[in-house]
């Protein structure tokens, strides 16, 4: 009997999980007590291997290029494939927004408060993503510090020729390694996901959802519509890739960005999807991926444009096509700006309201279903890293054509 693909083991231990979840809702702390753990423990084992991995292929990928120049060339396609594809996001967003009216006929609580975290300066996120300490940097899992100190010594060994050759080889190895520690914490994934959806569910049961069921639908809505309408026209024109083929070969990390809600934590997953079952090579995917995890945002921003409207329409405020445009600027280089601090989804959100003068407090109506909309968002913006990545490595003339034709 033919064993079933991770892809869809993954999927059952998704919608068993919401089943699950369903039947605790009257009391989701005994869902949290006794079957969150199981999930904990998959992302503790995803994240114990996230930085060996991002360190060790990012090495690896930026010194087998063997041209700096192409390193830059990638690089340049990347942030713009990023910027561009945020913009459009949170234009539909904003679309959506106009068309759905999620916030008509809402009212804030009179309770509602809302603690807002101050967004870092320019000058401070540019200092901030160079180390002055890489092993600290690699302690604290901060990606942006790592990836730059990974570019850095894959360049060096580019630069230095023969003798970066054992250093190159050792970290190859640590990748081979990596990816291996991949492919055995994957096993163990379905039960992961169906401990990590249950509780969620049980928490967020239909008494929750029903008020904000039209934000809900709005957002998911959305998500959907970029993926199919942004994502499948860029793989086919780049690429020519099949977009059935392309979601396809991405589900598995769709369906992991999904239930963690963590674009990290998913990274592992991406770069094995876009290898393995798209035909991305390791020196596109290693760096293109693990930046895209950290600076591309195209969920967040979507989410950020249906928010904007959403909080207007609830304090009765009509933003003008100028405003919205502002809107689009501000959540796209917020993207950017916020790359690497936690809690960036609502640092983005604080930034776009505040430069169209719309109440903060608005945040804390939203507060209550965040995780269903991060959920959502998540999965998008992993979708689109690793379009981006597709894309990227079409260009290059490092797409193996031989496994997307399968």
């Amino acid at each position: 009997m033919k064993r079933l693909s991770i892809t869809t083991r993954i999927l059952i231990g998704l919608v068993l999980g919401i089943i699950v979840g369903l039947f605790f809702t009257s009391s989701p702390g005994t869902a949290s007590t006794y079957i969150k753990p199981f999930g904990d423990l998959f992302l503790n084992l995803i994240k114990m291997i996230i930085v060996p991995l991002v360190l060790s292929s990012l090495v690896v990928g930026a010194a087998s290029t063997g041209d700096v120049g192409k390193l830059g060339r990638i690089g340049i396609k990347t942030l713009a494939y990023y910027l561009l594809t945020t913009a459009f996001a949170v234009t539909l967003g904003l679309i959506l927004g106009n068309i759905l009216d999620p916030g008509l006929g809402m009212t804030l609580p009179h309770d509602a408060k809302v603690e807002v975290s101050k967004a870092p300066s320019i000058v401070e996120t540019l200092l901030g993503i160079v180390p002055t300490n890489p092993v600290k940097a690699m302690v604290d899992a901060n990606m942006l510090q790592i990836i730059v100190f990974a570019i850095f010594i894959g360049i060096a060994i580019t630069l230095v020729g023969e003798k970066g050759k054992p250093v190159l080889n050792f970290f190859d190895s640590l990748a081979e390694i990596s990816y291996k520690i991949v492919a055995i914490i994957m096993e163990y994934a379905p039960i992961g996901v169906f401990a990590l959806i249950v509780p969620v569910v049980a928490a967020n049961g239909p008494a929750v959802l029903l008020p904000l069921l039209k934000v809900i639908i709005t957002v998911y809505l959305g998500c959907a519509l970029h993926a199919g309408l942004v994502y499948s026209t860029l793989v086919w024109l780049f690429a020519r890739m099949n977009p059935i083929k392309f979601f396809k070969g991405a589900a598995p990390a769709m369906m992991m960005a999904f239930t963690t809600s963590s674009s990290s934590a998913t990274l592992p997953v991406s770069m094995e999807s876009s290898e393995k079952n798209l035909g991305v090579s390791k020196s596109i995917s290693s760096f293109v991926l693990p930046l895209g995890a950290t600076i591309n945002m195209d969920g967040t921003a979507l989410y950020q444009g249906v928010c904007a409207l959403f909080v207007a329409q609830v304090f009765g405020i009509d933003l003008t096509i100028s405003q919205q445009m502002v809107i689009v600027l501000t959540a796209t280089l917020a993207s950017i700006g916020t790359a690497g601090v936690p809690g960036a989804g609502l640092i983005m959100l604080t930034m776009v309201l505040q430069s169209v003068g719309l109440p903060l407090e608005g945040i804390a109506i939203i507060g209550g279903i965040d995780r269903i909309l991060d959920m959502a968002r998540t999965c998008i913006n992993v979708t689109g890293d690793i379009a981006g990545s597709v894309v990227v490595a079409a260009t290059e003339g490092e797409l193996k054509r031989d496994i997307t034709s399968k």
